[in-house]
């Protein structure tokens, strides 16, 4: 399989100080792929609030700075939640393999939101493969995509 988003730019990723663990682990893990990353915070595990990351995360992918987001945190709900607040950003949670597959066939996703507390570091390795080197199907789903954003 291949990379889908644009190899020139980096990665965005954030979190807050439930997903900093594995924030650092999945930076070491791209880095050792080639990948060049743009880590947005949170640079601890001192409590912080998620929105202070995911919002600069979510810009960076609005605009086109970065290729495509990955954000963490517990739930990886709040996470979504803010960055979804972005017009032209399409966050989706993801918490096993045929879901992380499905945002991108069926809704372009450009960020993916692991829950950190809820699935194994390899999982969220595996599910962040199957995001960078799926396709989006376009077809029927262009037409629902189409129909997300408010103007």
């Amino acid at each position: 399989m291949s990379y889908v988003f644009d190899s020139s730019k980096p990665i965005a990723i954030g979190s807050d100080h439930a997903g900093f663990e594995y924030k650092t682990a999945l930076i070491s893990w791209l880095k050792g792929k080639g990948y060049q990353v743009k880590d947005f915070g949170t640079y601890s595990m001192d409590s912080v609030d998620y929105p202070d990351f995911a919002h600069p995360t979510a810009a960076s992918v609005e605009n086109s700075e970065t290729a495509f987001g990955i954000l963490l945190c517990g739930s990886a709900n709040g996470v979504a939640i803010t960055a979804n607040k972005h017009q032209h950003v399409r966050a989706g949670l993801c918490w096993e393999n045929d879901v992380a597959l499905l945002v991108r066939k069926h809704n372009d996703a450009n960020i993916i939101c692991i829950p950190a507390r809820f699935v194994a570091l390899a999982l969220a390795e595996q599910m962040i493969d199957l995001f960078m080197t799926t396709a989006f199907e376009g077809g029927r789903h262009a037409t629902r995509v189409n129909k997300i954003a408010c103007s």
